[in-house]
């Protein structure tokens, strides 16, 4: 056996090993009686109402399965269901009083666990449990399609023939029916976009779409020039509605994350507003964190803007494998 395939299964016994010690293999899971997919599903509902189809896409679950989980919950009285203001076909989901009461002990049972485990650390030993597990998951979630991913979406790196006005679309069409953007919001997306393409042949800027069937059906990209001091800007992330919620978003976000590793810039920088929890959790769920808020009007109309920085690892480099849009 060589060095990697040694590497790989002392990988494998680990990973068994904090399945069985969180409680994944049976008795109880997280300090209750729910299953590790409730325990989870409580939690994502927790960061604001979301619909079971999210649910699904977060967990990586059947939507059949995530249906019967769910229906459990609101019959135990934990979770709450209301019918979307804007599509009357799609229902959101909300913790009732029990369900926070349940939420609260779930946090407060893990975050003993974690802090048991840490006390037998070293101090210098802390940070490299929270670096090495957001690089595993990266990397493991940039791998895995959720399952239901559809067919024939690939990822695909550069300029794309038409890439200006279809990204410019996706993003009026999309932030004028859930934010109420307008015209101004359009130019500003085409105008910028259309500036960076001509930078593209710079080595620290990139641009990633998804395809299906040759249409493109989601972008992203690095700026590694405009913010200066080695941040590098994320910009212009979106997917159709036709594969939101399949996986796509997160690939190309891996990818993106990936190239600007791999140029060692020291942040990621990205500026997007409140109320989209969905993307907010795919940014924190690759290690950015909200550092400032506040009120702004520079797309059009007044929202809580917000600033997301991501930092390089201190046991990353410019060389090393790792797996939003200030316009």
């Amino acid at each position: 056996m060589n060095a990697q395939q040694s590497l790989v299964e002392e990988i494998r016994a680990a990973s068994r090993s904090l399945v069985r010690d969180w409680g994944f293999m049976g008795g109880s899971f997280a300090g209750g009686d729910l299953s590790p997919s409730a325990v989870h599903a409580l939690i994502e509902i927790e960061h604001g109402e979301v619909s079971a189809r999210e649910i699904a896409t977060r967990l990586r679950l059947e939507k059949s399965s995530v249906s019967r989980m769910l229906r459990k919950l609101v019959e135990s009285g934990e979770v709450s269901e209301q019918v979307d203001g804007r599509d009357s076909r799609l229902k959101n989901l909300s913790l009732t009083a029990a369900g926070k009461r349940r939420v609260a002990a779930i946090h407060a049972h893990a975050r003993a666990q974690v802090e048991e485990a840490l006390r037998r650390l070293q101090p210098s030993q802390e940070r490299s449990v929270l670096e090495g597990l957001r690089l595993y998951s990266a990397a493991l979630a940039a791998q895995a399609p959720s399952p239901g991913e559809r067919p024939g979406v690939d990822v695909a790196a550069g300029y794309q023939p038409g890439l200006i006005a279809r990204i410019t679309q996706m993003h009026a069409l999309y932030y004028a029916r859930e934010s109420g953007f307008g015209q101004r919001f359009e130019s500003l997306v085409a105008g910028g976009l259309a500036q960076f393409c001509d930078r593209l042949d710079k080595p620290v800027n990139g641009i990633w779409t998804a395809l299906r069937a040759g249409e493109i059906v989601g972008s992203v990209a690095i700026d590694g020039q405009d913010l200066g001091d080695n941040i590098a800007h994320l910009r212009w992330i979106i997917v159709d509605d036709s594969v939101r919620g399949s996986g796509a978003g997160r690939r190309l976000l891996a990818a993106a994350l990936d190239f600007a590793d791999r140029q060692g810039f020291g942040e990621t920088h990205l500026w997007t507003f409140s109320g989209l929890s969905a993307a907010r959790h795919l940014y924190e769920s690759v290690g950015f964190e909200c550092v400032q808020e506040w009120q702004g009007d520079q797309w059009g109309k007044q929202v809580m803007e917000q600033k997301f920085v991501r930092k390089l690892a201190a046991s990353q480099g410019p060389d090393s494998m790792a797996p939003g849009q200030r316009l």
